[in-house]
């Protein structure tokens, strides 16, 4: 699949500014992992992209959000191991562990995103220019501060071999490239 068809599929299924916003950082944010790793930019890329694309089809129910948008992409023919790291990013829809880099840094990379966003929306300029790789760590330590970011997965950057602090610099300049873009 084509990075404009997914882009597409995204604007036909995902009617939310926001959660739009949030498939393109964690586009960019997978590529930047996937850069790092040395693996495929463009594979990963769309797996960040794609990942939520049945969130409002399945009003984001934890219980079967990602089984929809996998079930989806594999009647498209998308790529198998797209199909598997986007059905494995949602833990509470499946009983298969995440077991692969691919998934690890999904499951990471999407997740950062949210607590990036919440981040730079506390600073009064409201952009992503100010925000400090520190102050994002700092942020997962405040369970109360985006309270749905579930900060383990965040942490399952350190089974991909980057630590939590180079896994929040990472995320935060690949974010910036787009930062026009999602608004911040």
């Amino acid at each position: 699949m084509t990075r404009e068809k997914a882009l597409e599929l995204v604007k036909e299924y995902i009617k939310n500014e926001k959660m739009v916003f949030h498939c393109l950082a964690s586009e960019v944010v997978l590529k930047a992992i996937a850069r790092k790793l040395g693996q495929d930019e463009e594979k990963w890329g769309l797996a960040g992209l794609l990942h939520d694309l049945d969130v409002e089809i399945t009003n984001a129910d934890p219980k079967v959000h990602g089984l929809k948008t996998a079930e989806m992409l594999a009647d498209l023919g998308v790529d198998s191991d797209i199909v598997e790291a986007i059905k494995l990013h949602n833990e509470d829809a499946t009983d298969i562990p995440r077991s692969k880099p691919f998934h690890f840094a999904l499951a990471a990379g999407e997740t950062i995103t949210g607590l990036i966003f919440a981040t730079t929306y506390v600073y009064p300029e409201k952009k992503l220019a100010v925000v400090k790789p520190k102050s994002v760590v700092k942020r997962m330590k405040e369970k109360s501060f985006a309270a749905s970011v579930k900060r383990e997965n965040i942490m399952e950057c350190e089974k991909i071999g980057i630590s939590i602090d180079e896994f929040a610099a990472l995320s935060i300049a690949a974010m910036l490239e787009i930062s026009e873009e999602v608004g911040l």
